[in-house]
């Protein structure tokens, strides 16, 4: 019979622990998918483990969860002389702003390079320590406050991160000057990240040549920047409540994502920002709309507004199929000769626009609701997604392959949460010009990204 021993022998005599036997640096890689609490228990395993974690390249440290005390006893232990990724959770400030530089402090020492700091509790007194703005191991630096009106940048700062290539703020005030001055410390950004980011007039990147990425975000109705100059950057997001950003120059942009919410219609409006947002988005070889964006599309073909020609080859919907969404589309499909791949994806969208404002606004402008939303064969569309059946999904392929020429491949992708019919039951139309296009339908639940 074989014979149990304790936990720091082999659990059963003859038994073999494939884990206990891979290299440290392999169990270390391992432990970094867990929560870094739940790592260090690992060290009650057995003297094999007991040190394992203590060299982890990544450790993720919630205050909320823990002590001030047992993170200063974490970090005491932890001797990594690396770090690849260092997250940092404060949730209650008061009684940690004392720890909360030598955490930092700690970090750097080991040559951080993936640096994530979340200040959950707004705390106007604390600003970033000096020594915080002058690092060479930065290449990612992700900062989130919990209010959009701090910042916990001192004014007088100089920054030099010269390897720093992503840079994400959440929730941060800045002043115009006052970002150029951060970025022009930052030699070789790539990525830049603004997420309700207030205070903000003119984000101008132009100086900024290796720049290619730029986001910015704003679902709360904060001031952010009303013009961009970015003539660099390759990629825009560009999710705006008020579509009140101008796009003063992005002539390098070849992908760009959209999406808006706005709190007022007008004729000026659509045939002004609307307009001049299209014109420079007309180079863009992929293209993603939300929902809102495409229902005003929808609007600016009602009014007759004329749509550039597009050279986009890749789009992507992220719209429920309506009646609010067939003007627009019908319009974008006829300005992009160069289109091989659509995307249309349900269930993705985070703030509707009430169709009823939609159509509160063609009435004030004298349109009749029951005709205007129809497709320019005269065919009628559902009103709300939850009606969506069967034919409508054949009636926008068809509409899709009606309005194409160059088109490979159309994927929809309905959200089941409202699907009231099977998927194989939808009729695929096909035509002549248009008989090898590759349909797929399917369904999805994935959450909005």
């Amino acid at each position: 019979m074989s014979q149990m021993k304790m936990a720091d022998d082999k659990i059963i005599e003859g038994d073999v622990d494939l884990i206990s036997t891979l290299p440290d640096v392999i169990l270390q890689d391992i432990l970094c998918f867990i929560p870094t609490k739940l790592a260090i228990t690992t060290s009650l395993l057995s003297r094999r483990w007991r040190h394992v974690w203590c060299d982890m390249p990544c450790i993720s440290l919630d205050v909320d969860t823990l002590t001030a005390a047992s993170v200063n006893e974490t970090l005491t232990r932890y001797k990594a002389p690396k770090t690849k990724s260092f997250h940092l959770i404060i949730t209650t400030m008061m009684g940690n702003i004392p720890h909360i530089d030598s955490w930092i402090e700690g970090a750097m020492s080991r040559n951080v390079e993936n640096l994530s700091l979340d200040f959950l509790r707004h705390y106007y007194k604390y600003k970033l320590p000096d020594f915080f703005y002058y690092t060479y191991s930065f290449k990612q630096l992700d900062i989130t406050l919990s209010y959009d009106r701090h910042t916990i940048f001192p004014l007088e700062c100089t920054v030099s991160w010269t390897s720093l290539q992503k840079f994400s703020l959440t929730n941060c005030s800045l002043f115009d000057e006052f970002l150029a001055k951060i970025l022009s410390g930052c030699p070789v950004l790539k990525y830049l990240r603004l997420y309700e980011c207030g205070e903000l007039k003119i984000l101008d990147l132009s100086k900024f040549l290796s720049l290619r990425i730029l986001e910015v975000i704003r679902h709360l109705p904060v001031q952010g920047p009303r013009k961009i100059l970015a003539p660099h950057i390759h990629c825009l997001k560009l999710h705006d409540s008020q579509l009140s950003c101008t796009l003063v120059d992005v002539a390098s942009l070849t992908e760009a994502n959209l999406e808006m919410s706005p709190r007022s219609l007008n004729r000026d409006f659509l045939q002004g920002m609307v307009l001049k947002m299209l014109e420079k988005l007309k180079n863009a070889e992929k293209l993603t709309l939300g929902r809102n964006f495409t229902e005003i599309l929808s609007l600016a073909e009602i009014h007759g507004v004329p749509f550039p020609m597009f050279k986009v080859k890749a789009l992507t919907l992220d719209t429920e199929i309506c009646q609010y969404i067939i003007p627009g589309i019908e319009s974008l499909l006829q300005n992009s000769p160069e289109l091989e791949k659509l995307t249309v994806v349900e269930g993705r969208a985070r703030f509707y626009m009430p169709v009823e404002f939609l159509d509160k606004y063609l009435k004030s402008q004298g349109f009749n609701v029951n005709k205007c939303w129809r497709s320019k064969d005269g065919a009628t569309w559902n009103k709300y997604c939850k009606d969506l059946k069967s034919e409508h999904v054949a009636s926008l392929v068809e509409l899709v392959l009606k309005n194409t020429e160059k088109l490979d491949k159309m994927v929809v992708l309905l959200d089941e949460h409202f699907l009231k019919f099977k998927i194989e039951d939808v009729v695929v139309p096909t035509l002549p010009h248009n008989n090898n296009v590759t349909i797929v339908l399917s369904s999805t639940n994935k959450p909005m990204t």
